[in-house]
């Protein structure tokens, strides 16, 4: 069913595409559309995050129906695509959403902030790659704590492996959880907490610079909030080969949790 929906409502092929080449896979495909989709449909950019404050106790921090956020987003997504009545393509769109926001959810600095937009506003020096200002009026810097969980501490994970055999490898080392995981079911605002907790305890907590937690203000960019990410520079934090052995579990964990999880979603549409 995925793949006969995906394949008739196919992407548009002017959308310009981070990911090239463009993956034959109708699933790989998808999985990076909602990123892409979200450069000409900026409405769409709270919908991959969860700003749970650092600090905040379980279940205290509700997110705001208007602005909306990735738990509520997915509920929404699900219900589109299981009416048949919606337009096809509108169905296919809340497919890749889906999809994808399995994966965001599950990355932990996704669900957490600290005034710092989930760590984007924190400047990190990267196996001794240095940080790079690249937008002054945003204060936006590369490499940042965010970044390095989406991309480069994964990418250092998976080391030579290819995809498929990193895949794999998560798939066996997590394969005695998955009852767990199923008798647990399908819970966003768990599933949100879960990655809340593990940013507060990992990607935050084991910093070589302790970062205090800040107490809540409305942050648009990384000037805001005291000029939060000169602060965060100011620490000068590293991201090495001690961080990324703390790390790794937990990387490899939401990444296995994502994919069965979404294929939980998947299933209960198509039981």
């Amino acid at each position: 069913m995925v793949n006969q929906i995906l394949t008739d409502n196919p992407i548009d092929p002017t959308l310009d595409r981070y990911c090239k080449p463009i993956a034959t896979d109708p699933i790989e495909d998808a999985s990076t559309w909602a990123d892409d989709y979200r450069k000409g449909h900026p409405e769409t950019g709270g919908l991959h995050f969860i700003d749970i404050p650092r600090g905040a106790a379980k279940g205290t921090y509700v997110c705001d129906p208007v602005k909306s956020c990735i738990t509520l987003a997915l509920a929404e997504q699900i219900k589109i695509l299981q009416d048949p009545a919606r337009d096809p393509t509108a169905r296919a769109n809340a497919l890749r959403f889906i999809i994808h926001f399995a994966g965001d959810i599950h990355q932990p600095l996704h669900c957490s902030t600290n005034n710092d937009r989930g760590g984007n506003c924190v400047p990190v020096t990267f196996f001794a790659q240095k940080p790079l200002e690249t937008d002054q009026t945003t204060a936006t810097y590369q490499l940042n704590l965010h970044g390095v969980w989406d991309t480069q501490l994964v990418e250092r994970i998976a080391s030579s492996k290819t995809v498929e055999q990193f895949a794999a490898a998560i798939d066996k080392r997590f394969k005695p959880q998955f009852a767990t995981w199923q008798e647990e079911g399908v819970n966003f605002d768990d599933w949100a907490w879960e990655s809340h907790e593990d940013a507060e305890q990992i990607a935050y907590g084991v910093l070589n610079r302790k970062i205090p937690v800040e107490t809540p203000v409305p942050v648009t960019t990384c000037v805001d909030a005291n000029h939060i990410a000169e602060r965060m520079l100011k620490l000068k934090e590293k991201v090495g080969p001690s961080y990324q052995s703390y790390a790794t579990r937990t990387i490899e964990e939401q990444l296995a949790k994502a994919g069965f999880r979404l294929a939980m979603i998947l299933n209960q549409v198509w039981p």
